[in-house]
């Protein structure tokens, strides 16, 4: 009998993949249907939300764009913060008794000087923007909840992730809608960019899901691990070989409101300790996510 897995943000961009993933798999886990809207703002909502109690639950849903949390940084912490506490009273309501997995972000690390990197779970965190204190923030009531419940709790960092489906707030995809675009003739050759000469370790989606799964079979409770590929890779050269795949020159013009505060440089995580942990290594190249991004924004352009 499957075990039974409730995932928070089912219908964001990573939700949607790992429901994909368990629905077409025969493995250990199995997503339990919601048969009602919820808001973990709202903890009326979260009431009866569990007619069967879930083994383990994985908290995805969250305010996840950098720039929204400095525009409205209450509603960010309102989110994160306060929807965690809502989520965890909940589950002890129900009586949950099982593993906790809450999904932070390697943001929470904040300034890490070049002589530092690759960044271990042992760098002290320092938050730099609003979205990164809620995450810490939560991680931390989080684990406090495993130490005074008795539950398995577990933080996952992620680095930065892409993949077919993420919206085009974010860099990698913007990028891939607009090369797409360029290429059937929807819009000029002039691609709208950030700073992209920082560096930023990515992975695939796919690769991040089959991390949370190794945790929730292997994790220790009360650990920390980050999720990343171990390797920096500059999103200039990313939107680079985006064009040279989709064979389209693009010149790139910096767009100021695309410009972040409190920017970091360089990023790249270790991913050792999740490695040694669960077994867990990444299986999709970058060159494979950029081809499936691509390819999936060139249909959904022609249908815009």
């Amino acid at each position: 009998m499957k075990k039974r897995l409730f995932v928070t943000g089912l219908g964001g961009f990573v939700g949607r993949h790992l429901k994909s993933r368990l629905d077409a798999c025969h493995g250990a886990w199995q997503v339990m249907p919601v048969a009602t809207r919820y808001d973990l703002t709202d903890s009326k909502t979260l009431e009866g939300l569990w007619p069967e109690l879930p083994d383990a639950v994985i908290h995805l849903a969250g305010q996840t764009f950098v720039p929204e949390a400095f525009r409205d940084p209450a509603r960010t912490l309102q989110i994160n913060l306060l929807g965690t506490l809502n989520l965890l009273q909940a589950l002890k309501a129900r009586g949950f008794t099982g593993t906790f997995l809450y999904v932070s972000s390697g943001d929470v690390y904040g300034q890490v000087n070049e002589t530092q990197l690759p960044i271990t779970e042992l760098h002290p965190p320092a938050p730099r923007n609003p979205y990164a204190v809620s995450k810490l923030s939560a991680e931390l009531l989080s684990l406090q909840w495993g130490m005074s419940e008795g539950w398995s709790v577990l933080v996952a960092r992620p680095f930065n992730h892409i993949g077919t489906g993420q919206k085009d707030s974010f860099v990698i995809a913007s990028a891939a809608r607009q090369i797409s675009r360029i290429k059937v003739g929807l819009q000029s050759a002039q691609l709208q960019v950030g700073d992209i000469d920082v560096t930023r370790d990515f992975l695939d989606v796919g690769d991040v899901i089959s991390a949370y799964l190794a945790l929730l079979d292997h994790g220790t409770p009360g650990q920390t691990y980050n999720i990343c590929s171990g390797h920096e890779q500059s999103i200039r050269s990313l939107i680079e070989q985006l064009g040279d795949i989709a064979q389209v020159d693009v010149q790139l013009i910096q767009d100021p409101a695309r410009l972040r505060r409190a920017e970091q440089r360089r990023v790249c995580g270790s991913s050792a300790k999740l490695r040694q942990a669960t077994g867990w290594t990444p299986e999709t190249t970058p060159q494979q996510s950029l081809r499936a991004i691509l390819s999936d924004w060139e249909i959904r352009v022609q249908q815009e």
